[in-house]
């Protein structure tokens, strides 16, 4: 009877070892699978500043991502081979799945893209991307050679914090129309016109709100109310008249003076033409000084003047 017993808890014990021993390697599969990288550190929107300090290589990638996939063996090779040579650069990951502010905030606009981080100076890495490559441009210092991101476009910078707010914002968006469209079976035009309508109301609000500010720092002048008496009104309306009737008797005054110097223009133009030309000036002066030594000259024609304005 007692053998029985043994033997009975023998074969519990290898049953539960047996199954111990599944689970182990069921984690440790699941795991493997459900890293597409392997990586030091597994960035997000908290716990990113942490690369603006030592040397890093980033990664961004997306689970659904075939060339992805294919980076994650020479990238596991780059982390063991930098272990093993006990450099300073660690290796980080971003899931642009999951963090899409990181990705506006790096604009990142292919996959994997990956960067090397130098005591906050970022650097896009374009070689080849073989671990051995890749652990050569960092032991031997070859991202000297390759352009830093410029300070306006930066990660860390002021504008791209609000980029990458704006690129939080739309995968927000992008998750409500998916619920709206298999939560509650609404169609895409259903969808499109919930969202243009929303912009509509929060665009006028806005609107509005600016408005208020406006008004708030620069508020509008008050014009008085001046009372004026109808002796007043009627004064002024004499004066204006006034005014009115010199400025008239001006302007006629100066078309007719203009009038009187063109006429005279014209009859001294034909004087000149139906003169005698036949003799010479010294012939005339002799003339002149035979008939008693007086030579006339025409006299000047006087402009009238005009009356100032």
């Amino acid at each position: 009877m007692s053998k029985i017993i043994r033997n009975s808890d023998m074969a519990r014990l290898a049953r539960i070892s047996s199954v111990v021993n599944f689970c182990l390697i069921s984690t440790l599969l699941l795991c493997i699978c459900t890293n597409p990288t392997s990586a030091d550190v597994e960035l997000n929107e908290d716990n990113w500043t942490q690369i603006l300090e030592g040397e890093w290589m980033v990664e961004f990638y997306a689970p659904w991502c075939p060339a992805c996939n294919a980076l994650y063996p020479a990238w596991k090779e780059l982390s063991n081979r930098a272990y093993g040579k006990k450099l300073a650069m660690r290796l980080a990951a971003v899931d642009v799945t999951k963090s899409p502010g990181l990705s506006g905030r790096f604009v990142v606009t292919a996959l994997p893209t990956i960067f090397h981080v130098k005591d906050g100076i970022f650097r896009q890495y374009k070689g080849p991307r073989d671990a051995i490559s890749m652990l050569d441009y960092v032991e031997n210092a070859k991202w000297k050679q390759a352009e830093p991101v410029p300070s306006w476009k930066a990660p860390d910078s002021l504008q791209m914090g609000v980029v990458a707010h704006f690129f939080k914002l739309s995968q927000g968006l992008r998750s409500v129309h998916t619920m709206l469209m298999e939560t509650y079976g609404l169609p895409t035009w259903g969808s499109y016109l919930i969202f243009a309508v929303a912009t509509i109301f929060v665009g006028a609000l806005l609107g509005l709100l600016l408005v208020c500010v406006i008004d708030l720092f620069y508020p509008p002048r008050r014009f008085e109310r001046v009372l004026v008496t109808s002796d007043e009104v009627e004064k002024r309306n004499r004066n204006y008249d006034e005014k009115k009737s010199d400025d008239t008797s001006i302007f006629n005054e100066l078309i007719n003076d203009d009038i009187i110097d063109d006429e005279e223009n014209i009859h001294n133009s034909d004087a000149e033409k139906n003169s005698p030309s036949d003799t010479s000036d010294e012939e005339k002066k002799d003339d002149g000084a035979g008939e008693g030594g007086k030579c006339d000259k025409p006299e000047a024609r006087k402009r009238r003047p005009r009356k100032a304005d």
